[in-house]
């Protein structure tokens, strides 16, 4: 059983920049690949940005290359996403999610989510 909470949204204007964290519980975390995910009201949800479970591997969709970076701290339990040159469309619900198989994985336990509001 794994746990998730997100943290680390807020209103921020566009170029700013926020990191979302994503805290575990768990002691079998390290074994989990992690994704990102956000939806924007009447929106699908979109995949952001993934990490294999050693972190050695990543993905992100295209709209957000160059200007977020996903990483981890098995460590502490802890994912993170850092957002840069943030754009009004970047606006969303963000939830982490785990699950084990990586880059395709079915992401079986997910948090409650983070809001960002990016502003012009």
């Amino acid at each position: 059983q794994v746990q998730l909470v997100e943290s680390g949204g807020g209103l921020v204007q566009a170029g700013g920049s926020l990191r979302l964290s994503c805290a575990a519980s768990g002691r079998t975390f390290s074994s989990y690949a992690v994704g990102w995910f956000r939806q924007a009201p009447g929106a699908e949800r979109e995949t952001v940005a993934t990490i294999s479970w050693s972190g050695g591997g990543r993905t992100y969709a295209d709209s957000v290359i160059g200007r977020f970076t996903i990483s981890r701290d098995n460590a502490k339990n802890m994912v993170y996403l850092q957002m840069n040159s943030l754009k009004p469309e970047d606006t969303a619900a963000y939830y982490c999610a785990a699950g084990l198989t990586w880059p395709t994985a079915t992401y079986e336990y997910w948090g409650q989510g983070t809001q960002v509001t990016v502003s012009l």
